[in-house]
């Protein structure tokens, strides 16, 4: 069986031409419908995230500016990230999505896919950034730590999440671990970025080269992940399952078939305790052919469905790197180097001085 916590107003959140536009919705949507679940398939409608949940991980100047910016008919918050006179709206039901999985995935036992948008593991404690509003899963997880639940969070989005690494840096029962590009934005997520003081090693990061390959991002989860995992015994597990390091998305650089998703989410769903503790939130993808193919050859994976999905790729660069960055957060954490306050967004050319 497998649950969809849809958000069904996502699509007023616009602005024509961006790449985080609608249509990513029907594309995911109907990579859910190629699988033919019919009645092993359960959608079930969000609801809007309760302020109070949204204040354990967002600051309230930060909610509050966004409101009133939403309210006053949109604009642009940044370069790459906008409101529109209804995402303050559209991005509390983003957020309240994975709060709605969570009832569900308990109430039924089954894994549960979260379609949201506007996307979320770019959002920080006080600001939106990098097409992000509120931090969607964080506020999933927030809301597991307040009842005692130690959460795993896996980002396998191209881009690493500085946002979510931000908000549980210093958490001991909140891990969090992202695969991600690097040199890419937002410029943080190196591997010696281990958490802080009370939380060291609850933050891995791997990060890996432009053409990497399926094959190297397996080798992180096996030799560098999963003893970490082991070691923390996740009693929940979220992904930010981001689907950008397509070889055919055009805002990255990794060459990663749908089938490498696949295979990525047998391993995580290895991780949860049980499949009703298991909620993947949809982050980037903006080839939506590619989106499309990528959720079902996840998804599908999950429920043992066969959407025909492309075949695991290999041979790319990035062994040595994932070999590096294990070195690097080993040297970290044994000899008390490594970062030790959370890293703020930075770039590229600042992480090569």
């Amino acid at each position: 069986m497998l649950i969809v916590v849809e958000p069904l107003e996502a699509g007023s959140h616009d602005d024509p031409g961006h790449p985080e536009r609608p249509a990513r919705i029907g594309a995911a949507m109907r990579g859910v419908e190629d699988l033919h679940l019919g009645t092993d398939l359960l959608v079930v409608a969000a609801e809007p995230a309760p302020v109070e949940h949204l204040v354990r991980v967002h600051t309230p100047g930060h909610l509050d500016r966004l409101e009133r910016l939403s309210a006053a008919g949109g604009g642009a918050i940044d370069q790459d990230t906008y409101a529109s006179h209804t995402s303050w709206h559209d991005a509390r039901m983003a957020a309240g999505a994975g709060l709605v999985a969570v009832e569900a995935a308990t109430a039924h036992g089954a894994p549960v896919f979260v379609p949201a948008r506007p996307p979320g593991h770019h959002a920080v404690a006080d600001r939106a950034m990098g097409f992000c509003l509120l931090n969607n899963v964080a506020v999933t997880a927030g809301a597991l730590r307040e009842v005692g639940e130690r959460v795993l969070v896996v980002d396998w989005d191209v881009h690493h999440g500085n946002g979510t690494q931000d908000v549980f840096w210093d958490d001991p029962d909140v891990l969090y671990v992202s695969t991600h590009q690097w040199p890419a934005y937002p410029g943080t997520g190196r591997a010696d970025e281990v958490g802080g003081p009370t939380a060291r090693g609850a933050n891995v990061n791997v990060p890996v080269p432009p053409g990497a390959t399926g094959d190297v991002l397996r080798k992180a989860f096996d030799e560098l992940v999963t003893p970490v995992v082991e070691a923390f015994a996740p009693t929940w597990v979220l992904v930010s399952a981001g689907f950008d390091a397509h070889r055919g998305d055009p805002l990255a650089d990794l060459s990663l078939s749908a089938g490498d998703f696949a295979a990525l989410a047998g391993i995580v769903a290895g991780y949860a305790p049980a499949p009703g503790r298991l909620v993947l939130f949809l982050e980037g993808g903006y080839d939506l052919d590619a989106l499309r193919a990528s959720v079902a050859a996840t998804l599908g994976r999950l429920v043992g469905a066969d959407p025909g999905d492309e075949s695991p790729t290999s041979g790319g660069p990035g062994i040595e790197q994932v070999d590096a960055a294990h070195a690097r957060r080993r040297r970290a954490l044994d000899d008390g180097g490594g970062t030790t306050a959370a890293p703020g967004v930075a770039t590229p050319a600042e992480e090569d001085r």
